[in-house]
């Protein structure tokens, strides 16, 4: 058997890892629920996208009576680094100021929200005094 190769998740396999993420492991069945009105697949759909997601190295699964129970085996947040990095530098030349102006700039941004961007900046820039 060839050794599994993690890829970069689709957004059908991050809805199933952001689910496992929360409850650390499940079945397909349980994940399938959960996700309800999420997508538009059945279950066989859940079930062999989560056989293909073994397959490539992003969860592992042990078998639990007749059932196999999934787990993740990428970290949420290397994973949500990686993937924000690779669209900065796709999508935005790899500016994250062009990315953070553009976000600012097309979305209805409320005063609690600009509130804690500020604070967070400020942080940053306390820590790097």
């Amino acid at each position: 058997m060839s050794k599994p190769t993690r890829s970069t998740p689709t957004r059908s396999e991050m809805q199933i890892l952001e689910q496992l993420w929360q409850c650390h492991e499940a079945t397909a069945q349980t994940i399938h629920d959960a996700l309800g009105g999420e997508r538009s697949v059945g279950y066989t759909g859940t079930l062999k996208l989560m056989q293909l997601m073994h397959q490539k190295g992003l969860l592992g699964r042990r078998r639990e009576g007749r059932s196999h129970v999934y787990y993740p085996l990428v970290d949420e947040q290397n994973t949500k680094a990686s993937l924000l990095s690779t669209f900065i530098d796709t999508t935005f030349s790899g500016s994250a100021s062009s990315l953070l102006m553009h976000l600012l700039g097309n979305k209805k941004v409320s005063r609690e929200e600009l509130d804690e961007i500020r604070d967070y900046l400020d942080r940053i820039e306390e820590d790097k005094s």
